[in-house]
């Protein structure tokens, strides 16, 4: 998504089809893109970039928002009625360069349109080999049933890190009763838990977290007790706060996922050197004890892009 919209100016083309083959070559086999991303334009993106390695990666993309007037993609309009579902695969395909979808996710939930007639769609996609795998994204536990019992659902993408921790309450243990995956999505909360980011932080034009309310001035000052303490735990271990970020979801479950975003390959080195980062239990329980000391503030979205969430 990142290199597409929402954090400022976009990166040049070429320099982001490098990047995501550099990941490649060093072992990613799984991207998520969305056919609103852009909109449009990061499909595109990871269809080109990935065409010459398609066996070799699984591609991960989303479908449920209405098109606009013009063609395009109304990201403040939810849609998943089966019509728009099919005609939505039928682009991303084309955009992907692909003939199958490997994990086609709902990526909200939309109010209006039963969850089973989704599912269902979805359904017949995967029997007519136009899709692999059926996934939500923020939905409810109960949702998730619901769907499950139509068409098995393969994974959940839902925001979950340090600072966000909504998914233990009834989506994880949801999950690993029903033998779903979990992918986190955000899983260095945007950027801050980095530490790349503090109360003197200006955003550029065009970035999402200058209209985030956890990303105001007043709450990164308290809420960077967190990235405090996973730069203590990574001193120690010769890990950055990041990485010790990604370590922890790592060691939640063996089916959790991370996604992280990047625009640069020393960040994508990073991330993928947190594998290699292997956090004990008295550390996982020195996390947790300090982390349940900090009361996170601010909302993780504004209130109208929350109202559209499943949880």
């Amino acid at each position: 998504m990142g290199m597409s919209q929402s954090y400022g100016p976009s990166p040049a083309r070429p320099e982001m089809i490098r990047l995501i083959r550099d990941a490649v070559e060093r072992g990613v086999t799984l991207f998520d893109t969305a056919e609103v991303y852009g909109p449009f334009t990061n499909e595109e993106l990871v269809g080109e970039a990935l065409e010459p390695v398609r066996d070799q990666v699984v591609i991960a993309t989303k479908f449920g928002f209405a098109l606009g007037d013009v063609g395009r993609v109304d990201a403040t309009r939810p849609d998943s009625r089966p019509e728009r579902i099919r005609e939505a695969v039928d682009g991303s395909l084309g955009r992907l360069r692909v003939e199958t979808i490997d994990l086609l996710y709902q990526h909200r939930v939309d109010p209006n349109v039963p969850i089973e007639d989704v599912a269902g769609a979805v359904k017949a996609l995967i029997a007519e080999g136009k899709v692999r795998h059926f996934g939500l994204s923020e939905a409810a536990a109960a949702t998730i049933r619901r769907a499950h019992s139509v068409q098995p659902v393969a994974a959940v993408q839902s925001e979950y890190s340090l600072w966000t921790r909504g998914p233990e309450q009834g989506v994880l243990p949801t999950l690993e009763e029903l033998g779903i995956g979990f992918v986190p999505f955000s899983p260095l909360g945007k950027g801050f838990l980095t530490g790349a980011i503090d109360e003197t932080t200006s955003f550029t034009s065009g970035d999402i977290r200058a209209g985030i309310p956890r990303f105001e001035a007043d709450a990164r000052k308290v809420n960077v007790a967190l990235v405090d303490l996973l730069r203590a735990i990574g001193s120690r271990k010769g890990a950055s706060p990041a990485q010790v970020a990604l370590a922890w979801l790592l060691a939640q479950k063996p089916w959790i996922v991370p996604i992280p975003g990047t625009r640069r390959l020393p960040r994508l080195e990073e991330n993928l050197g947190a594998a290699s980062v292997v956090l004990a239990p008295a550390e996982l329980a020195e996390i947790e004890t300090a982390a349940s000391r900090i009361a996170v503030q601010g909302a993780r979205y504004p209130d109208a892009l929350e109202r559209m969430t499943g949880l």
